[in-house]
């Protein structure tokens, strides 16, 4: 229970946002044998604390926890003011350090936009996505676009 006077939960936007790219993956993940996960699966991060990512696509088998999963190949954070900063760095920090990582997402809700970074060999590469356009998601083999993104979010 939470005070009337306090702010707590995601905005209707956030969870639009993240549920329309769960939405749009979620059979291709199921059908391809993947574990697609939404808010409330933890990520355990070898060396580092725990996570809660907004959207999380696992290939590996688990490590047998029934609560939590270490081996991502797909993972989104849609921003709020309030965990912006984290988001961007504090997680970019970890989450690049995840062998099994491929694809980190870093999604606006106040515009359309994506900071997609995707993995080539040992580095990094960001595309920033603005309006239009499409990410490339190698661990799924298939696209997702902004428009699927954002759709229905005013």
């Amino acid at each position: 229970m939470y005070p009337l006077h306090g702010q707590a939960g995601a905005s209707k936007r956030h969870t639009l946002i993240g549920g329309n790219i769960f939405g749009t993956l979620y059979q291709n993940a199921r059908k391809a044998g993947g574990h697609l996960y939404q808010n409330d699966m933890k990520l355990v991060v070898e060396g580092s604390a725990f996570v809660y990512p907004d959207v999380m696509l696992v290939w590996e088998p688990d490590d047998g926890s029934p609560h939590a999963e270490t081996s991502p190949c797909l993972l989104v954070e849609v921003l709020s003011e309030s965990t912006a900063s984290h988001d961007r760095f504090g997680k970019h920090g970890i989450y690049t350090t995840i062998p099994s990582l491929q694809t980190y997402l870093i999604v606006e809700q106040s515009e359309r936009r994506v900071y997609a970074y995707g993995r080539d060999g040992e580095r990094w590469v960001l595309s920033d996505l603005q309006g239009e356009g499409h990410i490339d998601l190698p661990c799924l083999g298939r696209r997702l676009s902004l428009d699927e993104t954002y759709d229905g979010v005013v």
